[in-house]
């Protein structure tokens, strides 16, 4: 079933814009496996919000059912509808927080909730009886992340409440980890300590747990007492780590491949300013040439004279400001011709340019790198697995 919503799944060659994002569903695929083997026994739920990193949210949907995750997760309502309206019919835990009014669309969609207060439980065991629905929750424990969820050390009265309710059933517990990607894991070990007391409510009782998280891809790499029954990798997925001090435990590797195109080609005088601000300006004759993507796209401003990319194999300077829809290039006495492909993420031959080179140019993480990368760019499916789920014919 095409998805319609947002993003192109499929693309027609030479039809859609020369700037485009080609995903390697062989590559996601491999880094699921290992990151399977690297937990074990335990179940794996990869983390697809934001549109699954940038990567397309129902390409990597459909994926993933076809790999088997026991779930996904993602950050929002819509999301899940969209995956739903998609065909994907893996279970879905939404993690993020939730409003009243939108507890019909989780229960009519088959959308796990967030259980993440007790009045929040409540509203949604009365909408459940309500619409003679069962409702599937996660509870949300806060160990010290202060976003959402109740303070471990007042969960217990959330956790009494969950064993009233007749129409929600508590599948999952869990919290999330602040610092499990710092070199020094002390924080989320105490945030992990505290979880534990939680939990300890179900052994005084007698009763058994509901299945337990925290790992995210931090704890996937260097906490393997925060794996419990199940692990959230969200950018190690992708084939990125989360932090340069974190442990490089799992060998994956970088699925994404941005590219554009040469379309115009002009000799620059020295001295003669280049783009918006007139910032840069060359010292000398030299050939600059232009391509068609921008902060409009997610090729953010902030890189303006620190950027750099790939033509012909070489490394060329990202001059002047970076404009919405294009940026220039310097190629000094080179040769570029309208139409050679310029590489803003990936490698060609001996070269690459990385998520973490652009984030330092940018002054930020990879994650913001990643889901920057919007709609407007095409989304082109490559491997074995993009032949399997049909994503790369022509439509």
């Amino acid at each position: 079933m095409p998805d319609t919503l947002h993003e192109p799944v499929i693309a027609m060659e030479g039809v859609l814009r020369p700037t485009r994002l080609e995903v390697d569903l062989d590559a996601l695929a491999d880094n699921l496996a290992a990151i399977r083997r690297r937990v074990g026994a335990v179940d794996v739920m990869p983390v697809l919000k934001a549109n699954a990193y940038g990567h397309g949210l129902v390409a990597v949907g459909r994926l993933m059912q076809a790999l088997g995750v026991p779930c996904i997760g993602l950050a929002y309502l819509e999301e899940g509808i969209r995956l739903r309206r998609a065909g994907v019919d893996t279970p879905i835990l939404v993690l993020g927080g939730i409003l009243g009014s939108q507890i019909p669309a989780f229960l009519e969609h088959d959308l796990t909730l967030t259980a993440s207060s007790v009045d929040k439980l409540r509203a949604i065991e009365d909408c459940a009886a309500t619409t003679g629905r069962r409702a599937r929750v996660h509870l949300k424990i806060d160990t010290g992340m202060e976003r959402i969820g109740v303070h471990w050390y007042s969960a217990e009265t959330l956790l009494e409440e969950s064993l009233r309710c007749r129409h929600v059933e508590v599948e999952g517990i869990f919290t999330h980890l602040a610092n499990a990607d710092a070199a020094d894991p002390g924080h989320a070990r105490l945030q992990l300590e505290r979880f534990a007391e939680v939990l300890s409510f179900y052994d005084r009782r007698g009763l058994p747990r509901p299945r337990c998280h925290a790992a995210n891809s931090g704890g996937v790499l260097q906490l393997p007492e925060s794996w419990l029954d199940m692990v959230r990798p969200g950018i190690l997925m992708y084939g990125v780590f989360p932090s340069s001090e974190v442990a490089r435990t799992v060998p994956v590797r970088p699925a994404l491949t941005w590219t554009s195109r040469v379309v115009y080609f002009k000799v620059v005088r020295p001295h003669s300013p280049v783009s918006y601000g007139s910032t840069w300006a060359p010292d000398r004759l030299t050939r600059i040439v232009t391509v068609p993507v921008g902060y409009g796209d997610g090729y953010m401003r902030s890189m303006s004279g620190q950027a750099q990319v790939l033509i012909r194999g070489r490394r060329y300077p990202v001059v002047g400001r970076i404009c919405m829809d294009q940026l220039m290039v310097d190629i000094g006495w080179d040769s570029a011709y309208n139409d050679d492909e310029v590489v803003l993420l990936g490698a060609r031959g001996d070269q690459r340019v990385t998520v973490e080179e652009l984030a330092t140019w940018a002054g930020t993480i990879p994650y913001e790198v990643l889901t920057n990368i919007n709609t407007r760019v095409p989304r082109v499916y490559v491997g074995r697995w993009a032949e399997r789920l049909g994503l790369t014919r022509a439509g």
